[in-house]
């Protein structure tokens, strides 16, 4: 399946219910007193936020959400039943823009709930309206209309780390060997084409897809897999020794980071050489020395010993 970080929705909370014109029936009594009941108040709407990267693919076919009407009074002065709150969860991460008035609610922590959506209150019966001078009331109100709106949802994946790089750099190895994640791998370009995320003691890491230069633009997995890197506290950038000119590539993905976020400039970052295990130690060393006052590690077969040096590295960055 997809993974699925921007979707649309109609989202409406519930209406009011309406007021009714009802009069007392008893024996012996031809008409009665009003007795029109008022209507309940509309269902309220909330969004919630829960650790579930991939909520957003359930909802992958839905176009709206509504929360519960309010039932109409009734005779014998019975109001009616409010209709009942809808709470919907969202990954962690998310953010809902109403695309009239561009007011974004933000859902950053689990747990972070926002009342998104007002209900409607309940219309008047005609009992209300009863009075000294008015024994007799005829007037009721309807129920008001719930708040509704269109939204934009955006996922931002929040992770401690965000491992980057060119295509085919050994990203999903890393994570795979370093965390609990089973992300796809391959011996080609773009073997990752959605985000995956990985728990190492706690921390949660990310294997963003491969960039291309121009990725800031657009072009390749583009903004849809930069935006996040946003909120990502440090910056794992990922360099194949297989490449000619290290700084070369480490200096592209920085000007994509750059030209797509400045304040990615400034967060702590980590070199990683990866497929040491394929090219002679002059390549290696030319490649620390291109790199020469940049944090640097290098990684070949992943052992376990391997994978607690660079746990090790990682830990002294956050």
């Amino acid at each position: 399946m997809a993974f699925t970080d921007e979707l649309t929705f109609f989202i409406k909370a519930g209406d009011g219910g309406h007021g009714v014109e009802r009069w007392l029936r008893e024996k012996f009594r031809d008409k009665g007193g009003p007795a029109g009941g008022n209507g309940g108040k509309g269902g309220d709407l909330y969004v919630t936020a829960v650790r579930n990267t991939h909520l957003l693919d359930k909802y992958a076919h839905k176009t709206e959400f509504r929360a519960e009407n309010g039932e109409s009074g009734s005779n014998r002065s019975q109001h009616g039943k409010g209709g009942e709150d809808l709470i919907i969860e969202f990954p962690v991460g998310t953010i809902l823009t109403d695309i009239d008035t561009e007011k974004r609610y933000e859902l950053l922590k689990e747990g972070d709930t926002i009342l998104l959506l007002k209900g409607g209150q309940g219309g008047l019966g005609n009992e209300f309206f009863k009075g000294p001078d008015n024994q007799q009331p005829l007037e009721t109100t309807d129920g008001k209309p719930g708040q509704s709106g269109t939204f934009h949802v955006e996922l931002e994946l929040i992770a401690d780390a965000g491992f980057v790089g060119f295509p085919n750099a050994g990203k999903s190895s890393l994570l795979n060997a370093l965390t609990n994640a089973r992300s796809k791998v391959g011996a080609y370009e773009f073997t990752t084409l959605e985000p995956a995320l990985g728990s190492l003691h706690g921390f949660v890491l990310a294997d963003i897809p491969g960039l291309i230069e121009g990725a800031s633009d657009g072009k390749g997995l583009g903004h849809k897999f930069l935006k996040h890197i946003r909120r990502t506290r440090m910056i794992l950038h990922c360099i194949s020794l297989e490449e000619e000119n290290v700084l070369q590539r480490y200096d592209a993905i920085r000007k994509e980071l750059g030209d797509f976020d400045q304040q990615l400039l400034s967060r702590p970052e980590l070199v990683i050489l990866t497929k040491t295990d394929e090219v002679s130690e002059e390549v290696i060393s030319n490649a620390k020395n291109e790199l020469s006052g940049k944090d640097v590690v290098t990684v070949s077969v992943l052992d376990d010993e391997l994978v607690k040096k660079l746990s090790e590295e990682i830990f002294k960055r956050l």
